[in-house]
């Protein structure tokens, strides 16, 4: 498809999904406990689902078309702006989150401790547009977004007001990535036309981001920072210290940032790699980033218990999250033979102990080549390893792997998939097709897994000389 369709349409797909947002998405007063059936058949159902999975699939077809082919990083910056325009004064869509980071903000801006109580407990005043499962759980989010949510509702007071700022604060996280991502790729060899491209113009980014006002664009954007100016001043304490700075605020907005931190200090290193030259240099980016988690946990005035509400991710089951679906076949297939136990705490643990073991092995390799590609991949195990998987979630990986990539099929395949995961009034697609979702998912484990043994066997092997 030539250049110029493929933007118009993108643009014509990101409008239908501003008007799904608009006749069914994730409004203050909306249903709590939809299902697929009951939008389809409620007011203008049969639309509303249209409209959804022909823009969707409009904005992924012309940004797949384009993801090794694009005419300069001005057009790539261009175009997706265009498509992101429809998108900035719809309603929320794809997600109700953006309720919950108000309503945490007025619990702290109040003076409660949104780590310690729920929501239902001052009560929020807009304790009505969440969903139930979330009123009495502490937040999952760091101490910097905790300050910043803070501030929102106590500068704006209303609902209304809080997500236009919450919007905004999106918009400049995904400009900062717009800003920095090409100094990042170009260090790493990589087009940087390309790499803003494929970072920014998926589905994901104005569904979720921007329209969602997921806090996830503010975290990418930080954690983009932060690694272009590792990479472009390595060997410098001074600008080493400042991008550990950023990489530790994204941390402080979530702590999924510090699975970057320990690539980008191999990053930092002049000349190869050795103990000395890590502490050396290396050492200015940790101490920045701890300097910066430390800093925000002391400003909330809360302390460290942010890091307990890392476990809310286990309340939300789904087969998209490869341990969990591996759990939920589990049961499946045990329950004919009398057996209805919950597997799901095993294989879970199973899955983060094989992350620990994954970003082990990748830091172990990115020792002496391409520590930020790397890094990249340690994001993705990192999103596929954990309990829960929101489509959202792969906005970060695909930031860090657009800028350092030289193939690019598979992670862009993973990011339309997630795409069209979640209605646009945030109904999620996997809790209604587990049984079918679940034995899939553990199938391409299964794959996954006997493909990398064998790469391991033949890697191993000697090579055999004529």
């Amino acid at each position: 498809m030539p250049h110029h369709l493929a933007r118009w349409l993108g643009l014509a797909g990101s409008t239908l999904l501003a008007v799904a947002a608009f006749l069914g998405g994730a409004f203050p007063d909306g249903d709590l406990r939809p299902t697929p059936v009951s939008i389809w058949q409620g007011p203008y159902g049969p639309l509303i689902v249209t409209t959804w999975a022909v823009g969707t699939g409009a904005m992924a077809y012309a940004w797949w078309t384009l993801r090794d082919r694009v005419p300069s990083t001005r057009w790539a910056l261009v175009t997706v702006g265009l498509w992101l325009l429809p998108l900035l004064l719809t309603p929320p869509m794809g997600s109700r989150d953006v309720y919950a980071y108000a309503c945490q903000g007025a619990s702290y801006s109040a003076g409660l401790n949104p780590y310690e109580q729920g929501v239902s407990a001052l009560p929020c005043p807009w304790l009505d547009t969440i969903s139930y499962i979330w009123r009495d759980t502490s937040a999952p989010y760091g101490p910097l977004f905790v300050l910043l949510a803070g501030a929102v509702v106590k500068a704006t007071g209303s609902l209304v007001g809080s997500i236009v700022l919450f919007r905004l604060l999106t918009l400049a996280g995904v400009g900062l990535t717009a800003a920095c991502l090409p100094v990042l790729a170009r260090r790493c060899g990589v087009p940087a036309g390309r790499a803003v491209w494929l970072a920014l113009g998926s589905p994901l980014i104005g569904v979720h981001l921007v329209s969602g006002a997921h806090n996830d664009a503010l975290m990418v954007g930080l954690l983009v920072a932060g690694l272009a100016v590792v990479v472009s001043r390595p060997g410098r304490p001074g600008p080493l210290f400042g991008g550990g700075v950023l990489l530790g605020l994204a941390a402080a907005i979530k702590v999924t940032a510090l699975v970057v931190v320990p690539f980008a200090a191999l990053a930092a290193i002049v000349g190869a790699y050795s103990i000395r030259a890590l502490v050396r240099d290396g050492g200015w980016v940790v101490g920045g980033a701890v300097a910066a988690v430390v800093g925000a946990t002391l400003a909330t005035g809360l302390g460290f218990g942010w890091v307990t509400g890392l476990e809310q991710g286990g309340l939300v089951i789904a087969w998209t999250s490869p341990p969990t679906a591996v759990g939920q076949t589990v049961a499946y297939l045990a329950a004919p033979f009398g057996w209805h136990g919950d597997p799901l705490p095993a294989t879970r643990g199973i899955g983060m102990a094989a992350l620990a073991l994954v970003l082990l092995w990748l830091w172990w390799r990115a020792r002496h080549r391409e520590p930020i590609w790397h890094a990249g991949l340690a994001l993705a195990a990192t999103v596929a390893l954990a309990p829960l998987f929101h489509p959202w979630y792969w906005t970060w990986p695909l930031a860090v792997l657009a800028a350092t990539a030289r193939r690019t099929g598979w992670f862009a395949v993973v990011a339309i998939v997630s795409s069209f995961l979640v209605l646009a009034d945030g109904t999620g697609l996997p809790r209604y097709t587990k049984t079918v979702g679940a034995p899939l998912m553990t199938l391409f484990v299964i794959v996954v897994v006997v493909r990398l043994v064998r790469s391991a066997r033949a890697a191993r092997r000697p090579a055999v000389v004529d």
